[in-house]
């Protein structure tokens, strides 16, 4: 099955590099021309920065479809969207830039992606101290430390990106879902969508500070349908009034939308800021709103009811007994389990994707379909 699927991954990743993805496209395309990927998020393509950098193990029920046992911290059944594209293009997946220890090197490219991440400074209250600008910082540290590395033991290319793999390689960027969920909890939605543009300043900082590293081949997602995640229709669906004709609660996907309209105006002006750059920007939000609406469609069973919690229908979902841990409700012990067939499944664990809709997605991006690139090049 697996053979099959990457022979299609191949057809489509051939059909992508075969047509420009949009007028402004020129030679910009997700092909594995970019020797190196680097990527930067939250838990959409964490592959394990946060487990490594807070030291935890990763929840037993976790990665147990493709990977067979939690290895690496993914937060999800299987593999992620990122994985799936590092595949179509023949590369490694990405090591997470604090993990320890590995049987993979850094050469092909470095994830600084940490699930509950922000765009936005983390504070006190924040899950995760890996906001966006000090995984660019990461970033920033890890090249100078790799070069110096380097000028002193050149067979160390082996293992290392040399400066070719800097200065020519894919820069991802998956990230703002945080800003804008986390935000509802104690904001109203005008404040919510007041807070966009403060949220997108701080983003273009940290592309400012990249470019400015050498950075020039830029690969954005914006964010999905936030209103549609199981722990959102739970915790700020009560009222039914605020849910759309999906299930889906409203002020959230008009917040999530609103960001990436705005993302959107961004990735068309970056250009013109920073020379000789290219930007690509990708509408994830179109593409998991299609596999939610019209799931059936696509051989999903559910859309929003989550595979690994407790419950049962509608959503399976209980706040405070997260995937594969246990907890006493009403004096009984309740453990949130994985369904029988995460296949069926849009969403994992009332906030993550299994790894099917994972490859439901990477395959929708990989057409090109959904991606618009804008050059200051000449091409």
């Amino acid at each position: 099955m697996e053979t099959l699927f990457h022979t299609l991954l191949r057809l489509l990743l051939f059909v992508a590099i075969s047509h420009t993805l949009s007028p402004l496209a020129g030679s910009f395309r997700i092909s594995n021309d970019f020797p190196a990927v680097f990527n930067f998020g939250d838990s959409n393509s964490d592959t394990g920065e946060l487990s490594s950098g807070l030291g935890f193990l990763p929840q037993p029920s976790y990665e147990i479809t493709f990977f067979r046992s939690p290895t690496s911290g993914r937060f999800c059944n299987g593999r992620l969207i990122v994985d799936f594209l590092m595949e179509a293009i023949d590369r490694p997946y990405l090591r997470p830039y604090l993990d320890s220890i590995s049987r993979q090197t850094y050469r092909r490219g470095c994830n600084f992606a940490a699930a509950a991440s922000t765009i936005q400074k983390a504070n006190a209250a924040s899950y995760s101290p890996f906001g966006f600008g000090v995984q660019v910082s990461q970033f920033i540290t890890f090249k100078s430390k790799v070069l110096q590395l380097i000028q002193q033991d050149e067979e160390l290319q082996r293992y290392l990106p040399s400066e070719y793999f800097f200065s020519n390689g894919l820069y991802m960027f998956d990230i703002g879902q945080n800003d804008i969920a986390g935000a509802f909890y104690t904001k109203t939605v005008d404040q919510v969508l007041a807070l966009v543009p403060i949220i997108l300043d701080i983003f273009q900082d940290g592309i400012k500070r990249l470019y400015a590293e050498g950075a020039r081949n830029y690969w954005i997602h914006n964010t999905g349908p936030l209103g549609c995640l199981a722990q959102v229709v739970s915790i700020f669906g009560e009222d039914k009034s605020k849910l759309d004709e999906f299930g889906c609660v409203s002020d959230h996907n008009q917040a999530a939308k609103l960001f990436n309209l705005q993302l959107h105006g961004l990735f068309k002006k970056l250009p013109q800021q920073y020379p000789n750059s290219r930007f690509t920007y990708v509408d994830i939000f179109s593409i998991k709103s299609d596999l939610i609406l019209n799931h059936s469609k696509y051989g999903f069973d559910h859309s929003i009811m989550v595979c690994c919690g407790t419950g049962g229908p509608p959503l399976n979902y209980d706040d405070q007994v997260g995937c594969g841990k246990t907890a006493r409700s009403n004096g009984t012990i309740i453990t949130a389990k994985p369904c029988y067939d995460s296949s069926k499944y849009v969403n994992w664990d009332g906030i993550h994707y299994t790894e099917a809709a994972n490859r439901f997605v990477a395959l929708h991006i990989l057409t090109g379909k959904y991606s618009e690139t804008a050059s200051s090049l000449n091409l």
